[in-house]
């Protein structure tokens, strides 16, 4: 993983506008961005992009810290983007946080 020492924080949206336990996609050049929201309004960015055949993680069913891909069921755990065992792979993760109702995400 790699975090930069003084990351740029850059304001995407509201919680608000991110559906309970549902995502937000954040377009970048780098390719779209997933932004999800767990239960406990925790918010987590992954390349909206799965490790197996490349599904959209943005439509698929958040559950703790985790997303299950649409396509073919992979788990990817929202805090490191790896694939739940016994499945392998690793969808890109980017820094985010949440201050006063606003994410913010690092790229």
């Amino acid at each position: 993983m790699n975090m930069k020492a003084n990351p740029t924080w850059i304001s995407v949206c509201h919680i608000d506008e991110i559906p309970m336990l549902g995502s937000r996609v954040v377009e970048h050049p780098s390719g779209n961005i997933a932004v999800f929201r767990t239960a406990n309004d925790t918010v987590f960015a992954l390349l909206d992009h799965c490790p197996h055949k490349g599904g959209p993680l943005s439509q698929g069913i958040v559950h703790g810290e985790s997303v299950t891909c649409p396509l073919h069921n992979w788990n990817i755990d929202l805090k490191t983007g790896q694939a739940r065992a016994p499945d392998q792979g690793c969808a890109r993760r980017f820094p985010s946080k949440l201050e006063e109702g606003q994410v913010f995400l690092s790229f």
